[in-house]
């Protein structure tokens, strides 16, 4: 799909598109770098992997009174096999990995399901209780809830007494 056809032609846009684009087999060659040496224009294979991964893993986010939930789709995926972290203080990182069945008797003769790692990052703001965080996975489907902090008491107006002289 083309950002083009959204009328999406920032530059970031563009840049990620650029990203999508890559073929597997020239993912370590993405800045025009055939040996594959990691020139500096050129974007790593872990960079272009995380950067499909994330694209391609879509997910929901709730503000509720009391907290913020984030559903995202992780089908076929066991709660060994994915990982909810908090980095740099304020990141939520959801991320997993699906691994397709090898079977020597077995031949493919269709392979249509999404296979690879699943992975996406949210900043959580500055209300969101670091220390309260939980995860559920039923039938495929991750939730991560971060309860919100409390809400400041107001501060009340210092009164001052005024002498008379």
């Amino acid at each position: 799909m083309d950002a083009r056809m959204f009328r999406l032609e920032t530059p970031l846009m563009v840049a990620l598109q650029h990203l999508l684009d890559v073929p597997d087999g020239d993912a370590g060659a993405a800045g025009g770098d055939k040996a594959g040496s990691g020139s500096a224009g050129g974007a790593t294979r872990t960079y272009v992997r995380d950067a499909r991964a994330m694209a391609a893993t879509p997910a929901d986010v709730k503000e509720l009174p009391g907290a913020y939930v984030f559903v995202v789709d992780m089908p076929g995926l066991g709660t060994g096999d994915i990982k909810v972290q908090v980095e740099d203080e304020r990141v939520l990182v959801i991320s997993g990995e699906r691994r397709r069945e090898e079977r020597e008797d077995a031949k493919y003769l269709r392979m249509e399901r999404r296979m690879g790692k699943f992975m996406r990052k949210f900043v959580l703001p500055d209300n969101a209780d670091m220390d309260k965080i939980s995860a559920v996975c039923r039938d495929g489907v991750l939730t991560v809830t971060v309860e919100k902090l409390p809400p400041p008491e107001p501060k009340k107006p210092k009164t001052i007494e005024v002498k008379v002289a």
